[in-house]
């Protein structure tokens, strides 16, 4: 169950102070009060609560009353959830407008051969469909275990697949070759004997002949993995791995 504490460092991560945070679930906790009575039940000084609570009041999450003493009362929990959402979400897309305009200004400067490393199965999971994705003309996917293959990239290996991209799928598990035989025009078959000994790749994706992602397993079964596009060290690596084990005819 979560603790106040708890309660009190995720308001401070949506961007309430700790004081605002306490003042808050003070007033939840009595209905109504004034600062005298809020300062008896949160650990906040009296002298602060009006101005935390006037900082409450512009951000829309309680009211105030104009008496004698001055009391407050919070907004509804439905109306908070509201208003916090409706904050962050409107500063998620300040923020990242400013990172888009910053990329946009970057156009034109000249590429650096860049190589990425990814690391975690959810993670690797998540660029392996972003690369796909990005696919206009060919794909060539491969796993030797099963599991590798998820849901998620069967269904951006069909949506490339109708969309008139060649997609070729290499594994020497008659799981993964069946499941990707079975999306309309995909095709796969199995690699190299020489491949036969290997126990620690994990999973290949060549997308238009100028984008790798290459991963291995590691020991603690957790998967990491090396990408790069429209760079040289790419397009290399995608010929050598091709002239090696005539993936491509």
């Amino acid at each position: 169950m979560t603790s106040e504490s708890d309660a009190i460092e995720a308001f401070e991560r949506l961007g309430l102070t700790s004081y605002e945070a306490k003042v808050f679930i003070a007033l939840q906790r009595l209905g109504s009060g004034s600062a005298r009575d809020v300062a008896g039940v949160a650990d906040v000084p009296r002298s602060q609560v009006y101005s935390v609570a006037e900082s409450l009041e512009s951000r829309g999450l309680l009211e105030v009353q104009q008496s004698s003493p001055i009391r407050y009362r919070p907004v509804s929990l439905e109306e908070a959830q509201r208003t916090l959402r409706e904050r962050f979400e409107s500063e998620q897309e300040r923020a990242f407008e400013y990172v888009e305009g910053v990329r946009e200004e970057t156009e034109g400067e000249e590429e650096q051969e860049d190589i990425w490393t990814v690391r975690g199965r959810r993670r690797v999971d998540d660029r392996i469909v972003d690369v796909l994705s990005g696919a206009e003309e060919r794909i060539l996917f491969g796993t030797r275990l099963p599991a590798l293959l998820t849901d998620d990239i069967v269904r951006t290996l069909e949506e490339r697949a109708d969309a008139g991209v060649d997609v070729t799928g290499v594994s020497r598990s008659a799981t993964v070759r069946t499941r990707i035989e079975e999306l309309d025009g995909a095709m796969a078959f199995s690699p190299p004997d020489h491949r036969a000994t290997d126990d620690r790749s994990g999973r290949i994706a060549i997308v238009d002949d100028d984008t790798i992602l290459l991963s291995v397993i590691d020991d603690d079964e957790s998967e990491t993995a090396i990408w790069s596009a429209g760079s040289l060290f790419a397009s290399v690596l995608i010929q050598l791995i091709e002239a090696s084990d005539e993936a491509v005819k």
